[in-house]
C-alpha cells in the first residue's frame, strides 16, 4: 500500500475515527482497542510502518483517553510523518528495553480488549504474561462493522477504484486470447490494473474451460482454446481502497447452454442487486440471487456466499450470505457475484461492487453484463 491515502486524508479525519472507535469498543463492553500494523492502523492513522517486524507497534485506543501510537524508536521518524501523527501521542521504545511494560501501563489491568485479526502471537501472548487478569477479542469478533460505512471521501476512492477495474475490463476484453496460457492474460490484467492507478494487485484470476468450476482457480498454465468460457476475476487496491470485478467472457460463439446458464447468473445478479437497500438484512442479497439460480434448477452448483465488503482491503465485512441478518447501511460497500459452476464443463461468475445509498444501491462497475465474445 503506497502513502497516496495520507494526502487524502487530514489529521481531523483520523481523529474522528479513532475517536469514533474508541467509542464503538466503550459501547461494546471492551476496555479499549489494539490495532497492530495492518490494515485498520492504517485506516485509523494514516500510518505504514517501513516494514512489519518482530519490534512491537500498536496504536491503544480507549473512550476518554487520547490515542497513543507505541512505536519502535528507530522508526519513529516515520511515525511522526503520518498524516495522522497529530491526532495522537507517539511513545518510542528502544532495543533492550520491554515494550510489553510500556504499553501495560496504558491499560486497563483486568480489561476486555479488541486487537487486529493480524496481530503477532508473540506480542498477544507477552501482553496476557504482562496482565495476566487481560481478555481478547479479535476486531472482527468485536467490531466486525468498524470500517463498513465509508465516508464521502472513502465512497469517491472507491469509485475511481471501480472505474480502473472498469478500464481493465474494456482493454482486456480486447487482447487475443485464444493459444494463449491463462497466465499470460492474467500478466495482462496485472499490467493493466497497474496502469490505471493500482498500487496493489491482489488476485487476477483467469479461469477458462474446465477451470472454470473453480471460484478460486489460480491461472495456469493451461492454453486458452476456441469454445472456451472464461471467467475473469480482478482486483486491487488504488489510492489505497479496492476494486474488485468478474466478467464472463467466451472464445468464439457459445452454445445455447452457455448462453442460458450466462443468463441465469446475469440475472441472479440483477436480482441481488436489487434487493440492496437501506434497513435489509445482508441475507436478503444472498437470498434474492440465490433464488432466481435455485429455481432455474442451477441451485447445488452455486456455491460460496454471494458477496463481501471492500475497502481498505479486498475482503472485509459485511458478508452477504445466509444468516447474516445486519442491517444494510448507507455507505456500506460489498459485492454481488452469484456464479454457477459445472464441475468439468465451465463456470460462470457475474460481480459488482455496490453501496448502499439512501434509496437502493449504486453500482461501482458499470461494464456490460452481457456475454462478452472475446478472440
Amino acid at each position: 500500500m503506497t502513502g497516496s491515502t495520507a494526502a487524502t486524508f487530514t489529521a481531523d479525519d483520523y481523529r474522528a475515527r479513532m475517536g469514533r472507535a474508541a467509542r464503538a469498543a466503550a459501547e461494546a463492553g471492551l476496555a479499549g482497542l489494539l490495532v497492530a500494523p495492518g490494515p485498520d492502523l492504517v485506516w485509523l492513522t494514516g500510518y505504514t510502518p517501513p516494514a512489519v517486524t518482530e519490534r512491537l507497534t500498536l496504536l491503544v485506543l480507549a473512550a476518554g483517553q487520547d490515542p497513543v501510537l507505541v512505536v519502535p524508536a528507530l522508526e519513529a521518524p516515520d511515525a511522526h510523518r503520518a498524516a495522522g501523527a497529530s491526532a495522537l501521542t507517539l511513545r518510542d521504545w528502544t532495543d533492550g528495553k520491554d515494550p510489553y511494560a510500556a504499553t501495560a501501563a496504558l491499560l486497563d489491568a483486568s480489561g476486555r480488549f479488541g486487537i487486529s485479526d493480524n496481530a503477532w502471537a508473540l506480542h498477544l501472548l507477552a501482553l496476557q504474561q504482562a496482565l495476566p487478569g487481560s481478555s481478547y477479542a479479535s476486531l472482527t469478533e468485536a467490531l466486525p462493522m468498524l470500517r463498513a460505512v465509508k465516508d464521502a471521501a472513502e465512497l469517491d476512492l472507491m469509485a475511481a477504484a471501480g472505474a480502473a477495474a472498469d478500464a481493465t475490463f474494456e482493454e482486456i476484453r480486447n487482447v487475443p486470447f485464444a493459444g494463449r496460457r491463462e497466465s499470460e492474460v492474467a500478466a495482462d490484467l496485472d499490467r493493466l490494473l497497474r496502469g490505471h492507478g493500482h498500487e496493489q494487485v491482489d488476485f487476477t484470476i483467469v479461469a477458462s474451460g474446465p477451470n472454470g468450476a473453480d471460484p478460486h482457480h489460480e491461472a495456469g498454465k493451461r492454453v486458452i482454446a476456441r469454445g472456451d468460457m472464461i471467467v475473469l476475476d480482478f482486483g486491487g487496491l488504488r489510492d489505497g481502497y479496492g476494486s474488485d470485478t468478474s466478467r464472463t467472457v467466451h472464445v468464439g460463439e457459445p452454445t445455447d447452454e452457455e448462453r442460458r446458464v450466462h443468463d441465469v447468473v446475469r440475472e441472479a445478479q440483477e436480482a441481488g442487486f436489487r434487493a440492496v437497500r437501506p434497513g435489509a438484512p445482508c441475507q436478503d442479497v444472498d437470498r434474492a440471487a440465490r433464488r432466481v439460480i435455485a429455481d432455474a434448477g442451477y441451485g447445488e452448483y452455486f456455491i460460496h456466499r454471494t458477496g463481501h465488503g471492500i475497502g481498505v482491503t479486498t475482503h472485509e465485512p459485511p458478508y452477504m450470505i445466509e444468516g447474516e441478518e445486519r442491517p444494510l447501511v448507507p455507505g456500506m460497500c460489498f459485492s454481488v457475484e452469484p456464479g454457477i459452476y459445472l464441475p468439468g464443463r465451465f463456470g460462470v461468475r457475474i460481480e459488482d461492487i455496490v453501496t448502499v445509498t439512501e434509496d437502493g444501491g449504486r453500482r461501482l462497475n458499470t461494464t456490460t453484463r452481457e456475454l462478452v465474445i472475446v478472440e
